[in-house]
């Protein structure tokens, strides 16, 4: 996106796994790490971020890690970023992902960023909240059109879709299948697909054998291939503790596939026009959500409205509507003295 607005990227990777295409210049610290990795050989990596840094002389590094370790945090600070000019990207509403539980340095990070990106306005004005500042700007995820997928549905059955990690303590996979448990779908053959790899497998593998759902419910290993499992289903749906600014959503949406999600911190309400492109519940409420996926599975007439309405829904969100607003943020940041 930003390749195609005219800037010269960069893009510097921690860990060696490239999954999907990309634009600008790539500079691979992981297949340094692949080769060796214990402390000597990290301060080696380090130092060579630093000289690349040095070398190429950028006008401005937008850094997406997370940043959970206060140390490693002073370290990019006194080092890495040592008169370098920062903007922090935060993803999640659980600002402990980005910023250190030491308050003294997350401080700091905030005082020389000269921008910080929230992926939504919830998580924009926690930030700006929590460290008493305006730095914080929202800019959310663009989602880019696909080619029409003509590809016939991968299963016989009717389904609607989870797509994601397979981390309980963040998805909250007990109230996904709770909510299903309670809407009877399964009675209609309407299975459940939960896309994704993870710690937490076999826990999930548990709690279908516990409820008597091991007819409908299914774990798919996750392909990045999702297209044509997401284009099929009959709507998504997402039960997270918290979020950011969940791609999944619209993902499913620019696929015409509606969603059914809980309102949880951050993004299904800044995304979801409830009952025009999807159904947003409480959060925890299992029956709440049971009847979610019933109206849904139950009514066609409402899926399809929900269905003619998705696209438009995310019109705000395409690729073109949202390159300028990083190219803005980009040049004040540049220009901010």
């Amino acid at each position: 996106m930003l390749e195609a607005q005219g800037f010269d990227v960069h893009m510097v990777t921690l860990t060696n796994q490239i999954d999907y295409p990309y634009a600008g210049k790539l500079f691979n610290l992981g297949e340094l790490k692949d080769q060796q990795n214990n402390t000597i050989s990290r301060f080696k990596r380090f130092k060579q971020l630093r000289k690349y840094l040095l070398r190429e002389q950028f006008d401005l590094i937008i850094d997406n890690r997370n940043r959970l370790s206060g140390l490693k945090e002073l370290y990019y600070l006194n080092y890495i970023y040592r008169k370098q000019r920062v903007v922090y990207v935060v993803r999640s509403f659980n600002l402990d992902q980005y910023f250190p539980k030491q308050k003294t340095i997350s401080k700091l990070m905030v005082k020389r960023a000269v921008k910080i990106v929230g992926v939504a306005k919830a998580v924009s004005e926690a930030v700006n909240n929590t460290f008493t500042t305006d730095k914080a700007v929202t800019i959310y995820n663009p989602f880019v059109v696909f080619e029409p997928n003509d590809s016939p549905n991968i299963f016989k059955e009717k389904y609607i879709l989870f797509l994601g990690r397979l981390v309980e303590n963040v998805k909250n996979f007990t109230l996904l299948l709770e909510g299903y448990k309670k809407s009877k779908i399964s009675e209609a053959n309407v299975h459940l697909k939960i896309m994704g790899e993870g710690p937490d497998t076999a826990f999930i593998q548990k709690k279908i054998a516990a409820l008597g759902l091991e007819d409908t419910v299914t774990i798919v290993p996750f392909t990045p291939d999702i297209q044509p499992y997401v284009a099929h289903a009959e709507f998504l749906a997402l039960t997270s503790h918290y979020e950011g600014f969940p791609r999944v959503l619209i993902e499913a949406l620019s696929q015409q596939t509606p969603v059914v999600s809980v309102d949880c911190k951050s993004g299904p309400n800044e995304i979801i026009k409830q009952g025009e492109n999807g159904l947003l519940v409480a959060n925890y409420d299992a029956d709440a959500l049971g009847e979610a996926f019933a109206k849904m599975s139950n009514e066609p007439e409402f899926l399809l409205h929900c269905k003619s309405n998705a696209l438009e829904s995310i019109a705000h969100l395409k690729t073109e509507q949202i390159a300028p607003q990083w190219s803005q943020m980009i040049l004040d940041a540049i220009n901010k003295r």
